[in-house]
C-alpha cells in the first residue's frame, strides 16, 4: 500500500462519508477522490511525471488536500512549503528540489513572479490567474489515472527543516517511511469513521501527517484548523467545542494557551477521547490539570525528530503529585529500534533510531540508507527501559566552567506558582557568563525568590543568575521555544523587553 492508496479505499467503502472540512469547502471522501484524480490529470496536462516534484504553496484547504493526493496517484512526490515564508525563501526550496511544477495561488505565483525565477508550470488553487487555474479542473475526467506501480520505498514526500545553520534541509519520506507511523497510529488510537480529527499544525509540519493519514485509513473526518486560529487561544477552545473534535494533536504550546488563556478546561463536556502531543516538553504544571479535567480520555506523548517521524511514545496515565519534570518520552514505537550512544559510566546519551520510519535521506545529499539516524537529543534510560527527554545536545550551555542542559532548570522553575512560562539561556561567555531565566508571570517572582526556589532543586552551579520577565516567550512557527531569538533578545538591556 501507498499513500494515494489510502483515500482511494476509503472511498470505495465510505463514499458519502465527510473525508476533509477545510474553510474553502468540505469534501466526502467520494468527492476528494474524484477530485483527486482531476488534479491527477491537469498535472499530467503540465507535465508532471512519475519522480518528480510538486511543490505546495498555499494555505491549508481541502484543494490543496485533493492536490497531496492527486501529486502522490502520478507516483510523484508533493514538497509543502511554509505560506507564510517570503518568495525568495520558497524560490531557494523550489531550486535545491527541482520543482517544476507549483500549487498555489494566484497572489503567491505574482510573488514568485517578482523573484525574477518563478517555475515555469503553475496549478492555481483559485479559479483564476497565469497557470492552470482550479475552474479548469471540472474539463478533467475524474476517472483514475493509469497506476505508476511505484514501489513503498519510492518519495512519498518532502519536508523542509530550518537545520542547525538555517539553511533549509529537505527530509526525504518515503511511503514505507509514513506508512510504518500511519498504521501503527490507526491502530493505536482504533480510529472508526465516527472519529473527528482536528489538523492543527501545518502541512509542512510532521504532526501533519497523524492528522490526515491516521484519520482517512479509519475513514474518519479531519477538520483543518486555520492558520490565524492556531495559536487564538479563545477562537481554538470554540472551535473545539463547535466541531466535536474527538482526537487532538498538536505541540503542548497550543493547549498550554488554550488552558491559560482560551477556558479549556472550564468547558466540562470536551469531545476528546485522544490528546496527542509531540515536538516539545509539555511542562507537568500545565499537563497534570488537563490529564484531571479528561480522566477518561487518553493521553499520549509523541516523539521524534522530523527525520524520523515518531519513533517512541508514552502513555500518560496517572500522575504522582510530588512529578515535577515532563513525563518520558516513552518506548520504541512503529516498529523501530531506538538506544543511548554514551561513553562508559556516563548517565546522559543521545537517542539513536534505527527502523522503518527514518528516512530515506536529505534531498540532495547521501541516502541515509541502513544507518541509524543520530536525533541530538540527550535522553536516559529509566530503570523500566523507557526513555526520559534531557535535552538537545546543540544546546547545551556551558557555565563557570559546567556544562549545564536548560530544560532541567526550566523544569524546577515551572514548579514555581506564578511562572507560566520560562526559557533558560546564558549570556556573556568565559567567566562573564551567567544564567538568565526569562519567565512568563502575572506576578513575577524577584530573583531572591527563584534563586531560593532554585537551591531547593538543582545544584549550585544551576542557580539563575538574573531573571527577566517577558509578555511571551519568542515561538518558532511549529509553537516551539525559539532559544536562538531568545539568546538574541537577553544580550539587549532587559530595558528593552
Amino acid at each position: 500500500m501507498r499513500l494515494d492508496d489510502i483515500v482511494r479505499r476509503s472511498a470505495e467503502r465510505f463514499p458519502t462519508a465527510v473525508a476533509v472540512k477545510g474553510p474553502d469547502e468540505t469534501l466526502t471522501y467520494g468527492q476528494l477522490d474524484a477530485l483527486a484524480n482531476r488534479v491527477a490529470r491537469a498535472l499530467l496536462e503540465l507535465g508532471v511525471q512519475r519522480g518528480d516534484r510538486v511543490g505546495l504553496w498555499t494555505e491549508k484547504s481541502a484543494r490543496a488536500v485533493a492536490a497531496m493526493q492527486g501529486i502522490a496517484r502520478l507516483g510523484a512526490a508533493y514538497v509543502p512549503l511554509d505560506p507564510h515564508s517570503p518568495a525568495s525563501r520558497t524560490l531557494r526550496i523550489v531550486e535545491d528540489c527541482g520543482i517544476q511544477v507549483v500549487v498555489t495561488s494566484a497572489s503567491r505565483a505574482g510573488d514568485l513572479s517578482a523573484e525574477g525565477r518563478a517555475p515555469p508550470r503553475l496549478l492555481l488553487v483559485d479559479d483564476a490567474g497565469p497557470g492552470f487555474a482550479w475552474g479548469q479542473l471540472s474539463a478533467c475526467s475524474a476517472e483514475p489515472v493509469p497506476p505508476h506501480a511505484l514501489e513503498e520505498d519510492a518519495l512519498a514526500y518532502i519536508l523542509y527543516t530550518s537545520g542547525s545553520t538555517g539553511t533549509p534541509k529537505g527530509v526525504c519520506i518515503s511511503h514505507r517511511n509514513a506508512l510504518a507511523f500511519i498504521e501503527w497510529c490507526h491502530a493505536l488510537l482504533a480510529t472508526t469513521p465516527e472519529d473527528r480529527f482536528s489538523n492543527h499544525a501545518p502541512f509542512y509540519f510532521d504532526l501533519s501527517v497523524l492528522d490526515l493519514y491516521a484519520a482517512f485509513l479509519g475513514g474518519a473526518s479531519v477538520t483543518l484548523i486555520p492558520e490565524a486560529l492556531a495559536f487564538a487561544p479563545r477562537k481554538l477552545v470554540e472551535f473545539v467545542q463547535s466541531e466535536r473534535f474527538t482526537v487532538w494533536y498538536s505541540v503542548p504550546s497550543a493547549l498550554i494557551l488554550m488552558m491559560r488563556e482560551g477556558g479549556l478546561l472550564e468547558h466540562a463536556d470536551l469531545p476528546f477521547r485522544a490528546v496527542l502531543f509531540a515536538g516539545e516538553p509539555f511542562p507537568i504544571k500545565h499537563l497534570r490539570p488537563l490529564r484531571e479535567h479528561l480522566p477518561r480520555a487518553r493521553h499520549f506523548n509523541l516523539y521524534g525528530p522530523t527525520e524520523t517521524n515518531v519513533c517512541t511514545f508514552h502513555e500518560v496515565t496517572d500522575i504522582a503529585p510530588e512529578r515535577a519534570e515532563p513525563v518520558p518520552i516513552g518506548r520504541a514505537s512503529c516498529g523501530d529500534r531506538v538506544w543511548l550512544a554514551r561513553a562508559e559510566g556516563e548517565e546522559f546519551g543521545e537517542l539513536m533510531v534505527e527502523g522503518p520510519t527514518v528516512m530515506r535521506g536529505y534531498w540532495g545529499h547521501p541516502p541515509q540508507g541502513a544507518r541509524p539516524y543520530a536525533t541530538g537529543d540527550l535522553c536516559r534510560e529509566l530503570p523500566d527501559g523507557a526513555f526520559e527527554y534531557v535535552g538537545r545536545r546543540d544546546s547545551m550551555l556551558k557555565v563557570r566552567g559546567r556544562r549545564i542542559e536548560p530544560g532541567e532548570i526550566e523544569a524546577a522553575l515551572l514548579t514555581h506558582p506564578d511562572i507560566q512560562a520560562v526559557g533558560v539561556v546564558a549570556r556573556g561567555s568565559g567567566l562573564e557568563a551567567r544564567l538568565v531565566a526569562c519567565v512568563v508571570s502575572a506576578r513575577p517572582p524577584s530573583l531572591l525568590q527563584l534563586k531560593k526556589h532554585c537551591a531547593e532543586r538543582v545544584p549550585r552551579y544551576m542557580i539563575v543568575d538574573e531573571v527577566r520577565v517577558m509578555p511571551e516567550l519568542p515561538r518558532t512557527q511549529n509553537g516551539k521555544l525559539d532559544r536562538r531569538a531568545l539568546t538574541e533578545r537577553v544580550q539587549r538591556p532587559s530595558a528593552e523587553d
